[in-house]
């Protein structure tokens, strides 16, 4: 064992057939360093877009104009486009950002985002118009799409396998940090200072994540292998033999992957097996995201204020939306502490049965209050459920499907799939925001959420049949059970 904060490496020579074998001594390494690198401000910076419109489109329909930037309302069909168009520029932004980060880095596409981010705010705060808020707002679609696919990827790939799961998970809590960054702040100034104080975190985020190093699994794709001695050696706060094995192996399975990729006299068996493994991964990953929009959290979230009234609750406005958020970020927090011990499976499957029940009572209470019976008695009901969802889907169905994904792909398709990915997370994301309100008008809030519980009861079952369990593998050992060896 170790006695000391560097790695001592030893040979031993055979004395038969004279082979040697490198034998490591333990370091403890400094884990904090990976999440210094995780935790940066690029998914806060993505948590303040998403929760811009709670206080910002109040601010836009000002009747008296004495806080907004337009000379008139704003009609319904206009607003619903400032809601939704995030979800189109975060639709087409994968397409880009993924060819990116194997072309310039994860790091540097990381980076990238901010652009998009700090151009929106700036033409929010010059904007007199509606069509320049459009603009503004799939800006800040594309800086999500950069986000989200390239974070998953720098953190799945910096991370050492004991705690890959708990800065998975960091990325949802930096979302819910920045949505109630915007819920404490946005009611209580003025619309030129609601901007300029979002408009601050993308640019700490620049001037905080230039000094951390890129993925050493994309540097070793560049062949720059002292780059990624660097980059892992900071990362655990060990000495070059210290990390020595770990970019090894690295260095494997890039290569491995590499070969595969530009191999064009490639034998068949060996094609439909990467074929097979990247249809698997790429089937687990999918189906979650689906999953993760048609829980219906963002229609529950947009619901939350009614749910409060419904309850007779005489809370203002602006401190039910920062109720929820705390709850939000209070249950993200719990998602680091038990994912590299419980597994992700068995918490996507808790998460997805819990908010299935929550989504049940909750329409149960709009039902009967829809069929006119006295719901006096259990008033209590629906926000009792509405923090149930948001506490189960924070720890579950929040983080976990992006930590899955950045664990499932292979070096070689890993920024195809993410373009994919998340593209399809976004396309769905649009569908629930854009349309939820004619959702309600046909079958009911009530028949709404009792859809959503449905989908969640598929979730359940889809995780339990198709999601293997990724706790405690190494990159290439998942890749390895993916492909059946």
């Amino acid at each position: 064992m170790a006695d000391g904060s560097e790695l001592n490496q030893y040979r031993i020579v055979g004395s038969v057939e004279s082979e040697h074998k490198t034998v490591y001594k333990i370091e403890d390494g400094k884990k904090w360093r990976q999440f210094l690198a995780a935790t940066n401000l690029s998914s806060v910076a993505l948590g303040t877009t998403l929760g811009w419109t709670s206080p910002g489109l109040p601010k836009l329909l000002d009747e008296t104009h004495s806080d907004s930037p337009l000379y008139f309302i704003p009609s319904k069909d206009e607003i619903s486009w400032i809601g939704s168009l995030l979800a189109v520029g975060a639709l087409f932004a994968p397409f880009v950002a993924g060819p990116l980060t194997d072309i310039i880095g994860r790091k540097w596409t990381l980076l990238s985002s901010s652009i998009f981010f700090i151009l929106s705010y700036i033409l929010l705060i010059l904007t007199c118009n509606v069509p320049q808020i459009y603009v503004a707002r799939l800006l800040q679609g594309f800086g999500v799409g950069f986000v989200m696919t390239a974070q998953t990827m720098y953190i799945g790939e910096i991370s050492s396998t004991d705690c890959r799961g708990s800065l998975g998970s960091l990325m949802q809590i930096g979302i819910v940090v920045g949505i109630l960054y915007v819920y404490s702040i946005g009611p209580y100034v003025g619309y030129i200072a609601f901007q300029f104080f979002c408009l601050i975190i993308p640019i700490v985020f620049v001037v905080t994540f230039y000094f951390m190093p890129d993925s050493p699994h994309f540097y070793i794709s560049k062949g720059r292998k002292e780059d990624a001695l660097n980059s892992l050696k900071f990362l655990r706060g060990k000495s070059s033999e210290g990390v020595q094995e770990e970019i090894d192996s690295i260095q494997e399975s890039v290569e491995k992957s590499m070969k595969n990729k530009g191999s064009k006299n490639i034998n068949e068996k060996i094609t439909k097996n990467l074929a097979l493994l990247s249809f698997i991964a790429l089937i687990i990953t999918v189906g979650l995201v689906t999953f993760q929009q048609f829980s219906g959290i963002n229609a529950v979230l947009f619901y939350g204020q009614s749910i409060f009234e419904s309850a007779g609750s005489s809370m203002d406005p602006a401190i039910a939306t920062i109720t929820i958020g705390i709850v939000q970020v209070l249950a993200s927090c719990c998602t680091p502490l038990v994912v590299d011990r419980l597994g992700r499976k068995i918490i996507l499957l808790v998460s997805s049965a819990g908010m299935a029940i929550g989504l049940g009572l909750l329409g149960f209470f709009f039902f009967l209050d829809h069929q006119g019976s006295d719901v006096t008695n259990i008033s209590w009901l629906p926000i009792t459920s509405l923090i149930g969802i948001v506490i189960i889907y924070s720890v579950g169905f929040g983080p976990l499907p992006w930590v899955v994904f950045g664990e499932m792909f292979p070096p070689n398709v890993k920024s195809t799939a993410s373009s994919i990915v998340t593209s399809v997370c976004w396309i769905f994301g649009f569908a629930v925001t854009k349309w939820f309100s004619a959702l309600q008008d046909s079958i009911g809030s009530y028949g709404a959420f009792w859809l959503f519980g449905v989908c969640c009861c598929f979730a359940f079952f889809f995780t339990l049949s198709l999601v293997m369990e990724t706790k405690g593998m190494s990159l290439q050992q998942i890749q390895d059970k993916l492909n059946g060896r």
